[in-house]
């Protein structure tokens, strides 16, 4: 199957905030796309992979303006949050995720193996870093955005998903898969 061409595609969302699970969900529906999981390879935090290119080195690139974008024309890639404030201008589909704050907070003390001795401090952070760039991409006339919710697709992933599906565009990607690729089981540091 095939993007649009003049279109680039682009999961992002905070850090822990469910990014490589959309683009698992992604290439299992058949959508072209680019990342390199050799580089950072699957493990305990994320066994499934994290759909990155070259180890999520793209903010730098980004930043100084040496990370061609429009190779990645009708694929999809996948760009954290902070890395979004640098995109230059163009023409955007993005699938932006949110996930519940403690959760994600939760998620890097995990992963790194350290306690937030600051947590409160490091909620506000990423919470503004959060609200900053959901209005930077609803204010840019260049992104289309969908903003979707971890905790929302875990809990109900047909509906969520098939909105997904629907914002993407194309018939040609396989729903059932997409749908299929949520477990449930990985979803870790659960909060009611």
């Amino acid at each position: 199957m095939t993007l649009d061409g003049n279109i680039n595609y682009i999961i992002s969302g905070l850090e822990r905030s469910g990014t490589s699970m959309l683009m698992q969900l992604i290439v299992n529906g058949g959508a072209p796309s680019s990342f390199d999981n050799e580089t950072r390879p699957p493990d305990t935090n994320n066994p499934k992979g994290y759909y990155e290119l070259e180890g999520g080195k793209i903010i730098n690139k980004l930043m100084n303006g040496s990370f061609s974008i429009t190779e990645y024309l009708g694929r999809f890639i996948k760009i954290t949050a902070f890395g979004m404030k640098f995109l230059p201008h163009g023409n955007y589909k993005i699938i932006y995720s949110e996930r519940n704050i403690e959760e994600i907070l939760d998620s890097m003390e995990k992963m790194t193996k350290i306690e937030d001795n600051n947590r409160d401090e490091t909620r506000l952070v990423f919470t503004k870093l959060n609200n900053m760039i959901k209005n930077l991409l609803v204010e840019r006339k260049d992104c289309d955005v969908l903003f979707v919710n971890y905790n929302d697709i875990m809990s109900d992933p047909k509906n969520h998903i098939r909105a997904i599906h629907e914002f993407i565009g194309s018939p040609d990607m396989n729903l059932e898969k997409m749908i299929a690729t949520v477990d449930t089981g990985l979803h870790r540091n659960k909060k009611a």
